[in-house]
């Protein structure tokens, strides 16, 4: 969600991803949830584990598998060395092994570059807390739990960023 929209439409914008988690959220009680991003292969570039499906990037993996997609984890401390130019080749590899990439955690210039190179949507820091919609999460009801309230949002800022 760019923190640069103007409050107007920064303000339509949070209620239409409130209004999707509020209806993920449903739909998972109800024993309805659905995947539409079944089939997607999406590449989660952290230097994290994401072993914990509470927080950071396990939650965004858990919130991408709930709706169906295929998440491989990718540290770019394992093929990030030399210039940026040395990275275009592999970033374009990982633009034809995922459909989309979502980067936590990783210096706002390698991203870029990242969007700019793979030809996939890119997705930046959505579980970080820093996250603009990261406070939308406090205003789900119900009996979920904060992790659950917040894999809702995230899973509400995937689909947003993927269509």
């Amino acid at each position: 969600m760019p923190e640069t929209l103007p409050p107007a439409n920064l303000a339509a914008r949070q209620a239409t991803l409130l209004a999707s988690a509020r209806s993920l959220q449903r739909a998972a009680a109800a024993g309805t949830a659905s995947q539409p991003l079944r089939g997607l292969n999406l590449g989660l570039l952290c230097e994290d584990s994401a072993a914990d499906p509470t927080q950071g990037a396990g939650l965004l993996r858990r919130a991408a598998l709930a709706l169906g997609a295929q998440v491989a984890l990718v540290r770019p401390s394992q093929w990030q060395t030399g210039t940026p130019e040395d990275l275009q080749p592999t970033l374009r590899l990982l633009g034809r092994f995922y459909e989309a990439l979502a980067c936590e955690g990783l210096p706002a210039a390698l991203v870029q570059q990242i969007r700019s190179e793979a030809g996939v949507p890119v997705c930046q820091d959505l579980a970080s807390g820093a996250h603009p919609g990261h406070t939308l999460a406090d205003q789900l009801e119900g009996q979920s739990s904060e992790a659950d309230k917040r894999c809702y949002l995230l899973q509400a800022l995937l689909l947003d960023a993927l269509r």
